[in-house]
């Protein structure tokens, strides 16, 4: 017997499609939300697992079929896990809500930070049930070809509500007993300013310097972290989030250290000539600075040096 699909994601990139993987693995009932004049009701995804330390075998890539729902067929979504770019967010969203049911819940999993605030009135303007979680996954993933990826590395996922009605416990113990390493966290938003403290350094300035993250170990560069970190912790303070400065210089670095070899996704979109997330990362602690009074010129200043380059 096949059981409804009862859970969508927003967004075939990278990470949709490795979290989409996780979740059908564990059994659970997913599709990718498409357009609706879409051709075909199924994708076949082609997933290539991480390789282990002693693994001397070429991995081969694992083929899967995946239902592709349109729009308009939505009756049965209890769960949506948004995983579009940052600025993509509201657009995407916004007109499925009122074809979503009032009890679907929407987790947003994407780099930066800004689409929430936007997102919760609407949440909370509507009854019956509607919430808002959050979420942030350091898992290394490449997608190769449009619905080909590769996994390249593990990492923490964190969960946590944000708006609305909670998310049930059904769903919340199946995702976390589907993705590797995830864990649900009373308070999101503290978790998100961490990820966003490491994006901040790492994306505009190896998209700037056109370098690996390895990089930005050199002595050339701390003082520029450093008053990145600076200016993120006054302002997070003021947003009502007390963060460890020397915490976040050390995981900065770690991260740094681990994915050495690794580009950005700020440094690929530069050269790839695509938007960037930099509003929604730097211009993100930019804004909520302005929004307190305070200035922060470091970020600024990297701000608008990657919107010119994005030109």
């Amino acid at each position: 017997m096949t059981h409804a699909v009862d859970i969508a994601i927003l967004g075939a990139g990278a990470v949709g499609q490795l979290i989409c993987r996780q979740l059908t693995v564990a059994g659970m009932n997913v599709g990718f939300i498409g357009r609706n004049d879409l051709e075909s009701s199924q994708q076949v995804l082609s997933f290539t697992p991480l390789a282990s330390a002693d693994d001397h075998q070429q991995i081969q890539a694992i083929p899967y079929s995946v239902p592709i729902l349109t729009a308009d067929a939505l009756d049965n979504i209890r769960l949506v896990i948004v995983c579009v770019k940052a600025y993509q967010v509201l657009d995407a969203l916004s007109p499925l809500l009122k074809q979503l049911p009032s009890q679907c819940h929407i987790l947003l999993l994407h780099n930066g930070m800004g689409p929430h605030l936007a997102l919760a009135p609407l949440i909370n303007a509507q009854a019956n049930g509607r919430g808002l979680s959050l979420g942030t996954t350091s898992q290394g993933v490449l997608r190769q070809a449009p619905w080909q990826i590769k996994q390249t590395g593990q990492g923490l996922t964190q969960l946590g509500h944000f708006a609305g009605a909670e998310l049930t416990k059904h769903y919340r113990n199946g995702l976390l007993a589907a993705i590797p390493s995830s864990e649900w966290v009373d308070t999101i938003v503290p978790c998100l300013w961490q990820k966003l403290a490491v994006n901040a350094a790492i994306n505009p300035l190896t998209a700037l310097y056109q370098c690996p993250n390895g990089k930005l170990a050199e002595p050339d560069f701390s003082e520029m972290i450093k008053g990145i970190l600076d200016e993120l912790v006054i302002v997070a303070a003021h947003d009502g989030v007390s963060l460890d400065k020397s915490f976040l210089h050390d995981r900065v670095y770690q991260v740094i250290r681990l994915t050495a070899g690794n580009f950005s996704s700020m440094h690929q979109d530069i050269a790839h000539q695509r938007r960037t997330e930099i509003d929604q990362i730097n211009g993100y602690i930019c804004e909520r600075a302005q929004a307190h009074g305070l200035s922060a010129p470091v970020n600024a200043e990297l701000w608008a040096r990657v919107k010119q380059l994005a030109v």
